[in-house]
């Protein structure tokens, strides 16, 4: 004879015999229905392993994050997940010993809850109050319900020292498709004590409101982001690192700032410029310069008695012809230049051609 139940977790589960169901009920285990120890979970009720158990440090502590597991061992859909155990070992680093067994603790009772019906859902757990010296490990078991408990997660282990400070005066310099940071050194922890480990920065950027992405981990105290767009707002934030051999204790995180680079390329130098007299002065001549942005062209003409050009006129695009109708008629030579400009406020603005003389 077959029974049904429910136990805590909404899930239904099967045993041979009305008895063995009354027994377990009692907390009893009798040979009269055949069972000598308590059954197992079938497999269509335990979850699938959590296999992205992952770990963030920052000064306060570890931040911890997994995926709930979406699938039992037989390839069921999960739609809850009553619990999860997560386990933490601690060992001081001078009586590390890679081959021995860890001291897992009792397990830290976590709840968690409906999945949604599309896509799947992040757990976490934040943990303070980290002993310097001390190297930390840690899993994580789910549970659908009562006796319905996985196999244990991936594992993550980190050493914890004393953090360092966070870098001070960070400054973001626009630049064309690139901005340029730089920051002061750490050289002290968070409790005073001096730096004497090796320290590194992770450069983080950040634009809109979309999350903070590492872009670069530098050894030195500035940093130039290329391949930006410009007139696009970007923010920054540096965070300083402890290196310790194989380890990396992370320090504090800067402010962020916030920067945009600008558009400072201007639009070539015109070229084949040419010039010739007419009744009513001087035409000026030369090819359009081939630029998505390109507003106009700027003309300059020196005298026979001028040291330096002076400029004369702007011409705006697509026209790249002007005529200088203020000329002295005596005067034997004029040299004229041009130079083109973009369209931002203030302008670009490309150097002068080469200049055409004029008899």
């Amino acid at each position: 004879m077959r029974a049904f139940f429910l136990l805590p977790g909404k899930r239904t589960y099967s045993v041979q015999g009305v008895c063995m169901g009354l027994l377990l009920t009692l907390g009893l285990v009798s040979g009269g229905c055949g069972y000598k120890s308590l059954p197992v979970a079938p497999q269509g009720l335990v979850p699938m392993p959590v296999t992205d158990l992952k770990y963030q440090l920052s000064e306060k502590g570890v931040t911890l994050t997994w995926s709930y597991p979406q699938q039992t061992l037989t390839g069921e859909e999960i739609d809850e997940v009553d619990t999860f155990l997560l386990y933490r070992a601690v060992i001081p680093t001078e009586s590390y010993c890679d081959t021995c067994p860890l001291p897992w603790g009792s397990p830290i009772k976590l709840p968690g809850g409906v999945l949604p019906g599309m896509g799947g859902k992040i757990a976490s757990y934040e943990s303070t109050l980290l002993r310097p010296d001390n190297l930390y490990f840690f899993k994580v078991h789910s549970s659908t319900g009562w006796m319905a408990k996985s196999g244990p997660s991936n594992q993550v282990t980190f050493m914890w020292q004393t953090p360092p400070e966070a870098p001070s005066e960070l400054t973001a310099t626009a630049g064309d498709k690139q901005v340029h940071l730089a920051w002061q050194p750490v050289t002290s922890h968070l409790d005073g004590t001096p730096v004497t480990e090796p320290v590194e920065y992770q450069v983080s950027r950040s634009q809109g409101r979309n999350a903070f992405k590492d872009v670069k981990q530098v050894s030195g105290t500035d940093f130039t982001d290329t391949g930006l767009k410009n007139g696009i707002a970007y923010a920054y934030r540096v965070q300083t690192l402890s290196l310790f051999d194989e380890h990396v204790v992370n320090g504090g995180t800067s402010e962020p700032v916030e920067v945009s680079p600008v558009d400072q390329t201007p639009p070539p130098v015109p070229v084949n410029i040419g010039a010739v007299r007419t009744a009513a002065g001087i035409k000026i001549y030369w090819d359009r310069v081939k630029s998505k942005d390109l507003r106009g062209y700027r003309v300059f003409r020196r005298g026979p008695e001028d040291s330096k050009p002076e400029f004369l006129d702007t011409v705006y695009a697509p026209y790249s012809l002007f005529e200088d109708t203020n000329v002295n008629g005596n005067a034997r030579d004029y040299y004229y230049s041009v130079s083109s400009f973009d369209k931002l406020k203030p302008a670009n603005e490309s150097a002068r051609s080469a200049g055409v003389r004029v008899r």
